[in-house]
């Protein structure tokens, strides 16, 4: 019998790969790298990577044979063999590739998972991203008349618990229902669930929301520009995984918030009002009730996503 070590490191990189997926998994984490409605593939790739193990196994250890390499044929034709049967010389172009493929395998075990903050919203552009959205909103609501203007809501007293939602999947139905909800609430509960969906909402007529109560939660960020007396409640939205996170947030005016450190995640409750910054109109919430709470389990928001039927 003959043991391939290069073939052992390739089973023992698979394998480490699916108990990586499955740890994240079983812990929890996996939602803070990805959205939830992804979990189900990637549990399927811990398996796959799991199979994909047992096979490289076959591998590791081989009959010992007199040819110099069984799996090439050196006919008329064939007298050159290109491809690797993972036990050609170590090289440092292997080495290379090797090192590319187990690097997020260590930094996957010996890292723990860390939040996106305020740092990161900070690298991302902050209140400027923000500015651009309501920018772009501002464009679409241009280039798309709004026929349906002068029509007052047809309100609906059948209204159920939208909140049972699983996976945040809409139907067309359900989601109109969500928008009429917020139309008619006098106290806008800005819940996990509905933030986004909400927020796109409310920045597409911001004087329409006037004067309303809110209720949200999110971590403090702060840049120049602000009032001693302002801060930025603030969500990272994630469409598909992190590396797309976009910030969502509200500018926020309180007498405390020069005292309120930044990534302090609080609960609030105060009244929308808007706001000129950099000359961009934005929502501004008065404050009028707030604390200090703990990271939520779920830092993150994500997108409805409406089931075309």
């Amino acid at each position: 019998m003959r043991f391939h070590f290069q073939q052992a490191v390739r089973a023992f990189i698979l394998l480490a790969f699916s108990v990586m997926l499955f740890k994240l998994h079983f812990t929890g984490e996996m939602t803070k790298f990805i959205n939830p409605k992804y979990e189900g593939l990637s549990q399927s790739a811990s398996v796959l990577f799991l199979i994909l193990f047992i096979i490289q196994t076959t591998r590791v250890w081989t009959v010992k044979e007199n040819s110099q390499h069984h799996h090439c044929h050196h006919g008329a034709h064939d007298h050159n063999c290109n491809h690797d049967h993972g036990d050609s010389p170590f090289s440092t172009k292997k080495l290379i590739a090797y090192l590319v493929i187990v690097f997020p395998l260590i930094t996957g075990f010996l890292l723990p998972s860390k939040v996106l903050d305020a740092s990161i919203a900070d690298k991302k552009g902050g209140l400027a991203v923000l500015s651009n959205q309501r920018a772009e909103k501002k464009q679409e609501e241009e280039a798309v008349p709004n026929n349906n203007q002068q029509e007052d809501p047809v309100i609906n007293e059948d209204l159920v618990d939208l909140s049972r939602i699983e996976d945040n999947v809409y139907t067309n139905e359900q989601y109109e229902q969500l928008i009429q909800q917020l139309e008619q609430s006098s106290t806008i509960e800005m819940k996990d669930h509905v933030f986004s969906t909400y927020y796109e909402e409310m920045h597409m007529d911001l004087d329409k929301f006037k004067g309303r109560e809110i209720n949200l939660k999110g971590f403090v960020y702060k840049e120049d520009g602000l009032e001693k007396n302002q801060l930025v409640l603030a969500r990272f939205l994630i469409t598909h995984c992190v590396a797309d996170a976009g910030i969502v947030g509200f500018i926020s005016e309180l007498p405390e918030a020069s005292s309120i450190e930044v990534n302090t995640w609080i609960e609030a409750k105060g009244v929308l009002d808007t706001t000129n910054y950099n000359g961009t109109k934005f929502p501004i919430i008065k404050i009028t009730n707030w604390k200090v709470i703990d990271e939520p389990k779920e830092p993150y928001l994500y997108p409805i996503s409406v089931k075309v039927l």
